[in-house]
């Protein structure tokens, strides 16, 4: 007598603990009985049948998705290797379980064609410059793919771009080129300015004489203020015209 009871206390605990489930905050149980889909518990804790219901756990929290780096070639025939990172996170428990079969692999092969995908329809300048557009993008069509899933895609971020040694040193001298035309248009452009100042300066010295007297004798308190044996005296060509009128007279 005893021993039938002691054997149904164990079948009794044994049924209890293959019946009690919990599911925590962050997951959620998709149940199976006799292989069709009843539907997704938790979280807290809940009853199943033993042997008939099978349960499979899933985790909503956003997934990292590392998506390894990717031979492209851009539109313009320039190699380049690109890696990206995917975030995403599960929205619908059921069809991430009964949709496909490894939802997070699923999702990295949509990611990787994807990439190369996108990035061969752009030129390299683009792909280095307008990262943020890019990454709408790619975000768009993987959350396009993945939505049959019950997968929701936050954002796509591309990580690194590496391109040939040899277009990293035409780019460094395209670059340099390029401040160097820049410097020479500033140079110019500074040129011209000095050129129009000394001209509405002349001008204004034209109008009155006396100005032009005033500048002779402020370049003398210049000089003077140097400690130099020579001194340079500022002296008009009019003066000069004149000096040598009288000496042909």
């Amino acid at each position: 007598m005893a021993i039938t009871i002691g054997l149904i206390v164990l079948l009794v605990v044994l049924f209890l603990a293959n019946a009690i489930k919990i599911v925590r905050e962050y997951e959620r149980g998709v149940i199976f009985r006799l292989g069709r889909l009843v539907g997704a518990k938790g979280p807290g804790l809940f009853l199943i049948i033993p042997i008939v219901d099978k349960m499979v756990k899933v985790d909503l929290r956003t997934i990292t998705l590392d998506v390894p780096p990717q031979e492209v070639i851009t539109r313009d025939n320039v190699p380049a290797s690109v890696n990206a990172v995917v975030y995403f996170r599960v929205v619908d428990p059921q069809a991430a379980v009964v949709e496909v079969l490894d939802f997070i692999e699923a999702t990295r092969q949509i990611s990787m064609t994807t990439l190369r995908s996108v990035l061969g329809r752009v030129e390299l300048d683009e792909l280095l410059s307008e990262r943020e557009k890019l990454n709408r993008e790619l975000q768009a069509i993987i959350d396009e793919h993945t939505d049959p899933w019950g997968i929701k895609v936050i954002t796509v971020e591309i990580k690194d771009v590496k391109i040939p040694t040899e277009m990293q040193r035409a780019i460094a001298r395209q670059a340099e080129a390029e401040r160097e035309r820049r410097s020479k248009i500033i140079n110019a452009e500074g040129e011209l300015q000095a050129a129009e100042k000394l001209r509405e300066a002349a001008e204004i010295m034209q109008r009155s004489p006396g100005a032009l007297q005033l500048r002779y004798l402020q370049t003398l308190a210049e000089i003077s203020t140097e400690n130099a044996s020579t001194v340079v005296f500022p002296v008009p060509i009019d003066f000069l015209t004149a000096l040598q009128k009288r000496n042909e007279d």
